[in-house]
């Protein structure tokens, strides 16, 4: 970020690593809107294809060392243009990813996100773009953003769009707003997968719809009691929706907001919500299970996931 910014000519909160790394970080946000203002300085200094590419590369070595096998990494192109084109916005960061890969093994799609604040016609602009680079790696439309009064439902057709062109869909709900955030996603929007889902518990019909369609559940623990979503990660509910059969999967959300690695969230859900090393597994298989990935590769991955797995003792 600092060698971006001074590139760019952005102010940065800090000027050293470890004060910039400080700075942010969340951790007591009052809201999701509040969490989401420290994006604007990383979105200061990803404004150029070079920025975007080089930071798509950086990401995938660092999850790699985590030995982390595939990653489904989000962003929102509309958030560099006009700086770019969207097709630029997409081009640069799976050219990173490309190089990364090739180099380190890790297997990464990239999930194109609509953000609810922008209008639909937007979303709509996002969604065309990601459909030009679905046999590209891009394999899914997302909806991010702040929830509360920026309806899921307003973007329906873009998700409509990305469905009929081969696209999956998943949507961020159920964190900064209530159950009926989650219908939309679900229901309005066709989303197969749900960002967050944290207060699905507050509708026990939807609870249990959402568990036994067997709709995974992204969470995140860290980014979830930052955002004051829930007080604290052993009151998350994601132990209830495990217990209950639910499709539990473990994200880090924003890695350099949180502070974060995919190995600090399995961490805490271990030290902070019983679960067993049986129960870890379990999230780590249903991870694979729920990519979005074509059958057969995803059935190789799954397979390989096990092997591993059954080796560690």
């Amino acid at each position: 970020m600092l060698e971006l910014a001074e590139e760019a000519g952005v102010a940065l909160p800090a000027n050293d690593a470890e004060a910039l790394a400080e700075a942010m970080l969340v951790r007591h946000a009052n809201s999701v809107e509040e969490y989401l203002e420290r994006y604007r300085y990383t979105v200061a200094v990803l404004q150029t294809p070079a920025a975007l590419e080089r930071v798509a590369y950086e990401f995938v070595v660092d999850v790699a060392r985590e030995n982390v096998r595939y990653v489904e990494v989000r962003f929102g192109p509309a958030l560099h243009v006009p700086a770019m084109s969207l097709a630029q916005a997409i081009e640069a960061p799976l050219a990173g990813i490309k190089r990364a890969t090739e180099e380190t093994g890790t297997r990464v799609s990239l999930i194109a996100c609509a953000l609810r604040t922008m209008s639909p016609s937007i979303s709509n602009d996002v969604a065309h773009a990601a459909v030009d680079y679905r046999d590209e790696g891009v394999v899914a439309f997302d909806l991010a953003g702040s929830e509360r009064g920026h309806p899921a439902r307003d973007h329906a057709a873009s998700f409509r769009y990305a469905s009929r062109h081969g696209l999956h869909c998943t949507c961020h709900a159920g964190e900064g707003d209530g159950p009926d955030s989650v219908r939309q996603a679900l229901h309005d929007c066709g989303a197969t997968r749900i960002g967050h889902g944290t207060r699905i518990l507050e509708d026990p019909t939807l609870e249990r719809y959402v568990c036994e369609r067997r709709i995974p559940l992204e969470v995140c623990l860290s980014s979830n009691v930052h955002t004051r979503t829930v007080e604290a990660a052993a009151a998350h509910p994601v132990r209830r929706y495990m217990d209950a059969g639910c499709v539990v999967t473990l994200n880090t959300d924003g890695r350099l907001m949180d502070g974060v690695s995919l190995t600090d969230e399995l961490w805490m859900a271990h030290t902070e919500l019983g679960f067993t090393r049986e129960e870890i597994d379990r999230v780590i298989v249903n991870t694979f299970e729920s990519a979005f990935l074509p059958d057969g590769v995803k059935t190789d991955l799954v397979a390989q996931v096990k092997r591993e797995l059954g080796e560690i003792s």
